[in-house]
């Protein structure tokens, strides 16, 4: 059985030390309440996952630590303890929201298969909050679509790590899909049917970062109203994605090489360890190698993330794959658009396979999209797409001018505030266009307003 923290409530001093005692031996941590007022006040500093209360007390009964249980928390289970005569109470207690019932007297196994109900249900609850936000996304691998040698070798290392334990490793320029690579690891193996957690670690700051990865308690720190459930231990027995985890801080990287090393932590604020069976997939667009060198990626937890690299290739390596990818996106955006487009003119094919996409397949996917969007003919020609077939037309067709005697460094400016007004301001989809991270982009900024 899981360890818990239970609030033990109960006036009556022989049935609350022996339902302490018994939760102890059961590993748990116990806190006791000689009174229904004294709970209240302790469910009001302190998040529990379980309360067991006594059903009959005064002045404050259990009813009413129920009630204050309910509104300070409600995902802390309340489990009421009742005496023969008193059901009927007890039942009332259930349709004001405690989880389960026991009759006294009881026995200790019988006082731990309750908790253990209510620990499986608050596990279970976890879950499907993810599992109901994992259904409403399109688990398609479009990005994967090509029978070109480097995918054929992408598509077979899938399904040889798809029911690994190790770390894995994807790495691949922005938009070659690394996400969707990490979903089809996680949903051809036998993890399927649990969690496949997902955390941007660009997108976060440290502190927010190790929170959501790990945890916290109440009162861990400013802000911390409650217990946090952290990522890991929300993917136990999943898959957690850690996106761009090259971008996270020199600070928190022991923690997560314990975490990776050891399969347990502590959330922020606790000192219980946490034990979890969560397979980590990593994504980076950077190199990790120079990282290292640079002092900004521990050389041990780099070993420990590389246990089974898998590289995508760049969309201009597998350019036989780009029909099959177009008539992959057509299809799609023609149904979800309700177009009367039929299909590419010859030229267009001759065009996209010439273009070197230096945004790789989410590049080509948004050009597909914006064109059957924006168009009425039946049958989309070169004229339909607003993009150039080399690289210097990245910006789609706005160039950036350079006058002899401009500096790197002003160049470099120009082009970031024009990719930045270009993508109306948005980051995260400026970095993925300029191959760089969002964090360096961040800093670049900040860098700028110095100036």
């Amino acid at each position: 059985m899981a360890k818990a923290s239970i609030l033990v409530v109960d006036d009556e001093s022989l049935m609350r030390e022996y339902v302490q005692e018994a939760l102890a031996r059961a590993g748990h941590d116990v806190t006791v309440a000689p009174s229904g007022r004294d709970a209240i006040q302790l469910v009001q500093s302190k998040t529990f996952d379980i309360v067991v209360t006594d059903l009959k007390m005064q002045p404050v009964d259990g009813i009413e630590v129920l009630r204050a249980v309910r509104a300070q928390s409600p995902a802390t289970a309340c489990i009421i303890m009742t005496a023969y005569g008193t059901v009927e109470t007890a039942v009332t207690a259930l349709k004001e929201g405690a989880f389960d019932y026991i009759m006294k007297p009881f026995t200790p196994d019988e006082l731990e298969l309750a908790v253990s109900r209510a620990l499986e249900r608050e596990r279970i609850a976890q879950e499907n909050k993810y599992l109901r936000a994992e259904l409403n996304k399109r688990y398609d691998f479009s990005a994967m679509v090509g029978a070109s040698e480097a995918m054929q070798r992408v598509h077979e290392q899938i399904q040889k790590v798809a029911d690994s334990r190790a770390t894995i490793l994807i790495r691949g320029e922005s938009g070659t899909g690394k996400e969707l690579v990490a979903r089809a690891i996680h949903y051809s193996g036998s993890r399927r049917d649990r969690p496949f957690i997902k955390v941007n670690c660009a997108a976060l700051s440290a502190g927010l970062l190790e929170s959501e990865l790990f945890g916290h308690e109440k009162g861990s720190f400013t802000g911390a109203h409650e217990r946090k459930i952290g990522r890991f231990e929300l993917a136990d027995s999943g898959t957690l994605l850690l996106d761009e985890v090259s971008e996270i801080g020199i600070e928190l990287q022991p923690k997560l090489l314990r975490a990776l090393q050891e399969r347990e932590f502590e959330r922020v604020g606790g000192s219980s360890p946490i034990k979890v069976d969560t397979r980590i997939v990593c994504t980076t667009n950077l190199n990790l190698e120079d990282a290292v060198e640079k002092g900004q990626l521990r050389e041990d937890l780099f070993f420990r993330l590389n246990v089974i690299p898998v590289v995508l290739p760049p969309l201009r390596d597998r350019k036989e794959d780009i029909p099959a990818l177009m008539d992959c996106f057509l299809k799609r955006y023609v149904q979800e658009n309700n177009r009367p487009i039929t299909g590419f003119a010859p030229e267009t094919i001759e065009l996209f396979t010439e273009y070197e996409w230096p945004g790789n397949v989410r590049e080509l996917q948004n050009v597909v999209e914006r064109a059957v969007v924006l168009s009425s003919a039946r049958v989309l020609g070169p004229e339909h797409f607003s993009f150039g077939p080399s690289r210097s037309n990245r910006m789609n067709g706005n160039a950036v001018s350079v006058r002899i005697g401009t500096t790197v460094g002003d160049m470099e400016k120009e082009l970031i505030m024009r990719t930045l007004e270009k993508h109306n301001q948005n980051r995260t989809h400026a970095a993925e266009v300029l191959g760089i991270s969002v964090r360096t982009l961040r800093n670049k900024l900040k860098e700028y307003q110095g100036r």
